[in-house]
């Protein structure tokens, strides 16, 4: 079967606990690289939540991550390029993502910042338990290789958009 494009979209993999950063780095990315798209797990786990009926115990038998990481891959298949806000928050999400998207071109870039900010960020979206983002620290970034690593407390969206831009 031949793909839309014959060249693969690039994939910019943002990793990190939740308030870290991601959503707001992937629309700054996109803000200077307009042929990128954004594409969040949280959407996409809301998604699947749309189509899903809670109530009635029907529901996907197969984990959000799964078709995510599908999805990534049919994007970058067609020649669009994304840029992806997750957090692996299991090996078996980790592992998932790397074996699907094994020979595709994929930029990792660790989001960082410290604890005290998470909460402080949590607090004042006051859509988030508080203390969900500490308790990621030890398990998003485990295993992980980067090649950026990036603290989002310490220097501005712009710099850090342009620090990512500057490897692709």
């Amino acid at each position: 079967m031949e793909t839309i494009n014959s060249k693969k979209g690039h994939i910019i993999l943002l990793n990190g606990t939740s308030s870290s950063g991601k959503s707001t780095m992937a629309k700054e990315i996109i803000k200077e690289l307009p042929e990128y798209f954004h594409l969040s797990v949280d959407e996409y786990a809301y998604f699947i939540d749309l189509m899903e009926a809670r109530d009635d115990k029907r529901l996907i038998p197969v984990e959000t991550y799964h078709y995510f990481h599908r999805n990534i891959a049919m994007f970058s298949d067609s020649g669009v390029s994304v840029v992806v806000d997750t957090l692996f928050d299991c090996e078996e999400s980790r592992k998932d993502f790397f074996d699907v998207l094994k020979g595709y071109p994929v930029l990792q870039v660790g989001l960082h910042c410290p604890e005290e900010v998470l909460v402080l960020r949590e607090v004042e979206r006051g859509d988030r338990r508080i203390g969900n983002a500490k308790g990621q620290i030890n398990i998003v970034h485990k295993n992980m290789y980067y090649d950026l690593s990036i603290d989002t407390h310490q220097d501005d969206k712009l710099i850090n958009a342009k620090k990512i831009i500057n490897l692709i």
